[in-house]
């Protein structure tokens, strides 16, 4: 386990609870004591509430700039839970002087105010709202879509886990957009249950959202950073399906469910979905949390290195060889096509052997996320979302994104305007240089040339969610 470096003012509890402690230096520095009202205009009605906790939207009065403030209850069932609230403090302010690339996956702190009632955490204001409601609209993501959004969710979970941070409560709901989806960033928000988790002190606490709960968190077992690349799998799949792989009718069905561990990938659901999304789901969701990866391995899986051709796999090789043809690829990309489809395979069968994984058994279909009334501890949801229709000729979910302006599945679809001057960076080692995207290729190749050019990008365009903060 690393050595704890968290900065000036900031500590370890000694009470191993996994808590963050502050200094009074830190709280004089960072927490107003007096109401927020004298310095911001709130809105009376909040867009998101919580059973401790309400998020409403607020102005600055003097620079006119808007936020989110969520307000939090001191006292919960006659407790005093301030040590909580200055520890969901404590670690958005780790994120806030890191300043690195994966501390930016974390929603900002602005200011902190408190009054003998309530603290209120001041925050920027993600204007796209919740990756919930993304999924909810579309029953599920394009998989070209969901690769994106995993990246940037798991490269805030790295800053996490680098400073041995659990989040405990991974879900759509806590992950925000910064503006208009997929044009925008992704944040993780919510760590009122976060800890601390260090070497030799155990840490067992019954937290979480029950879709997403590990099975070590039910049997009351230690819980670990592992815990929340469980919640990682199960993330993945509800973005790519749109259901929860665990759901049952009640909370008990759902815990029984996750126990024992049985998955399945219904075809009505999966039909497209490329074997190396199946495989990053098997190997997070894992009984056992030492067989599961780490968050950086996550990143290091083949469906999410852009190291295996799932992506070209969804068009056809007609369209690999009008490339080839072209001169925009060389055939030594056939050669890397076919040696990380046997690095796929081989991951597949390895993890086909251990006992510790979840067993693939036709179990009754999933439960579409949106409809289970418990699965937020912040908003009750209750409309029914539909089985994604998919014939094999065309699924019809178009990506929105500019830059991918094809849909995300194997079937011939016209071609589609495109941004003008894009240059992208093809991350395959026979393109000695950038392929030039001015809307359409200028070699007359196919139409999915575009797509294929801009889905090898070295580096992705990353898609941002963005709206308030989820208490």
């Amino acid at each position: 386990m690393a050595k704890f470096s968290f900065g000036a003012g900031i500590s370890l509890n000694t009470n191993h609870d996994g808590l963050l402690s502050v200094s009074e230096e830190f709280l004089s520095s960072l927490i107003k004591n007096e109401p927020i009202s004298n310095y911001y205009h709130v809105e009376q009605t909040p867009f998101a509430r919580g059973k401790f906790a309400a998020v409403r939207k607020c102005t600055h009065r003097l620079t006119n700039v808007d936020y989110a403030a969520k307000f939090i209850r001191k006292r919960r069932r006659s407790m005093d839970q301030r040590q909580e609230i200055l520890h969901e403090v404590a670690v958005l302010r780790l994120a806030e002087r890191a300043q690195s690339a994966q501390s930016a996956r974390i929603v900002r702190l602005h200011e902190v105010y408190e009054t003998p009632q309530e603290i209120a955490i001041v925050l920027e204001l993600a204007a796209g709202g919740e990756l919930q409601r993304v999924v909810d609209l579309q029953d599920g993501l394009p998989e070209v879509e969901a690769v994106q959004v995993m990246r940037q969710i798991l490269e805030g979970l790295i800053f996490l886990h680098d400073h041995n941070i659990a989040h405990l409560d991974l879900k759509p709901q806590n992950m925000l957009l910064t503006g208009n989806y997929p044009d925008c960033d992704i944040k993780l928000c919510d760590f009122g249950i976060s800890r601390v988790i260090r070497s030799g002190i155990e840490v067992r606490e019954i937290l979480g959202t029950p879709d997403y709960v590990a099975p070590e968190v039910l049997s009351y077992e230690p819980i670990s950073l592992a815990t929340d690349i469980w919640s990682v799998g199960v993330l993945a799949y509800v973005l790519l399906s749109g259901y929860s792989p665990f759901a049952g009718d009640t909370k008990q069905e759902t815990f029984c469910n996750i126990s024992q561990c049985t998955l399945n990938f219904p075809d009505e659901l999966f039909e497209g979905v490329s074997e190396a999304a199946r495989d990053f789901i098997r190997t997070t969701l894992q009984t056992d949390p030492g067989c599961r990866l780490s968050a950086r391995q996550c990143l290091e899986h083949p469906w999410l290195s852009f190291k295996t051709p799932f992506l070209i796999d969804s068009l056809t090789s007609t369209v690999l060889n009008s490339c080839i043809e072209s001169g925009v690829f060389s055939k030594d990309v056939s050669e890397e096509r076919e040696q990380g489809e046997s690095q796929v395979d081989n991951s597949v069968s390895s993890m086909e052997t251990s006992s510790s994984s979840c067993s693939v058994s036709p179990s009754p279909s999933p439960s579409p996320i949106s409809s289970l009334s418990y699965s937020s501890s912040t908003y009750s949801r209750s409309h029914s979302t539909s089985t994604p229709a998919k014939n094999g000729v065309s699924c019809g979910r178009r990506s929105s994104h500019p830059l991918i302006n094809a849909c995300a599945c194997p079937c011939p679809c016209p071609p589609a305007a495109a941004s003008n001057g894009t240059t992208v960076a093809v991350s395959v080692a026979s393109v000695a240089s950038p392929v030039s995207v001015p809307g359409r290729h200028p070699h007359p190749a196919h139409p999915h040339q575009h797509q294929l050019a801009t889905i090898l990008t070295s580096s992705p365009v990353e898609i941002t969610v963005d709206r308030g903060i989820i208490c």
